[in-house]
């Protein structure tokens, strides 16, 4: 069973090693979401939502909210960001009967990248 939750963040960045437009500093409101997959435990749930919210907050927005993502993440690209959270939140998510399967970061309302757990593999930095 896949349970997912949504959260955002605004935060600046610049694209040092793109050349366009994003190579100047400017900011976004960042959506993002974090699947996680596993089976009802004896509550009912894969993962209770508020304990979720918790892991994330702590290890993830109080990073990222209201912040220049240069300063957390080289190149923080929506790849990157994805990336840095997967690697985050995944230790905490360990012994608790669910594992992560997938986080999708939105730059833009109609921009994402999807991280699924064999991607991991491939994905370097």
């Amino acid at each position: 069973m896949l349970l997912r939750r949504e959260f955002s963040f605004d935060a600046a960045h610049r694209l040092e090693q793109y050349h366009g437009k994003c190579e100047a500093l400017h900011g976004h409101t960042y959506r993002f979401s974090v699947t996680l997959e596993g089976d009802p435990d004896s509550e009912g749930m894969v993962l209770d939502f508020v304990e979720l919210k918790s892991i994330v907050s702590e290890n993830v927005l109080s990073f990222l909210d209201h912040s220049y993502l240069n300063n957390v993440i080289p190149q923080p690209t929506a790849e990157y960001i994805a990336l840095w959270i997967w690697r985050r939140i995944e230790p905490f998510l360990r012994g608790r009967g669910a594992s992560l399967s997938e986080v999708q970061v939105w730059e833009t309302a109609t921009c994402s990248v999807i991280l699924r757990r064999e991607d991991l593999e491939r994905v370097s930095s």
